[in-house]
């Protein structure tokens, strides 16, 4: 950062620095899917996502720069998803959101012990569908596999929270299929499906039956009925 940054940097005080130390009232998390990494021994200029993008606020000198580089931050993503021989292979429909909710617990576990347990709110997870006119509405409504990821995320959290960590809060992502900002309306994230050609009328997909039976009790754990 220092080398991208240099003297745009803030700088700190040495009582600001104390006062901004474990100065966080929670940390809001948001977690769709894990991903295998190995190190990357060599970066190409080509690698940077975005480079040196400049973006004005309207009205005033304002600027903020954003520098990132996929090689920096990533590494070199395991295209097959697989080490040692641990595979993550269920996919949901966007190409980049494997179902592996282990990874939920051992990234809530890291922030617990990495940043002293702070409180963590989980502010999204969920996974979505392609939107598919030709499907009926019965098919689609009938979400088998998003009542699946959260029985596994959600016993990923109850897991974490025994380990010990401080999760306070979870939002599902989200309660009604929505414009996404990469993806626009051709994924459906939502527990309740929008007819966005007929008035946008709602219908319970099985997702939301199965979270409002969780809600009230009446599952047992790792998601089983009673």
């Amino acid at each position: 950062m220092l080398e991208r940054l240099g003297d745009r940097l803030p700088k700190f005080s040495e009582e600001e620095k104390k006062l901004l130390l474990n100065s966080l009232d929670f940390l809001g998390l948001n977690h769709y899917t894990s991903r295998f990494i190995s190190h990357a021994t060599s970066c190409s200029e080509e690698s940077y996502f975005y480079k040196a993008q400049e973006m004005e606020r309207i009205g005033n000198n304002f600027h903020v720069y954003v520098f990132m580089s996929i090689c920096d931050l990533y590494t070199n993503v395991l295209s097959n998803y697989q080490l040692n021989g641990k595979g993550v292979k269920r996919l949901a429909a966007s190409e980049w959101l494997y179902i592996v909710p282990w990874g939920l617990r051992k990234v809530l576990n890291y922030i617990a012990r990495k940043y002293n347990n702070p409180p963590i709110y989980i502010t999204e997870n969920g996974m979505d569908d392609e939107e598919d006119n030709s499907l009926p509405l019965s098919e689609i409504l009938d979400d088998k596999l998003r009542v699946h990821y959260f029985k596994g995320y959600l016993a990923a959290v109850a897991q974490a929270i025994k380990d010990g960590a401080g999760v306070r809060g979870y939002f599902a992502w989200s309660l009604l299929d929505n414009f996404e900002w990469a993806q626009g309306y051709t994924k459906r994230f939502g527990l309740v499906y929008v007819d966005y050609k007929n008035g946008l009328t709602r219908h319970p997909k099985s997702s939301a039956y199965w979270f409002s039976r969780f809600l009230k009790g009446g599952e047992k754990k790792n998601g089983k009925e009673n």
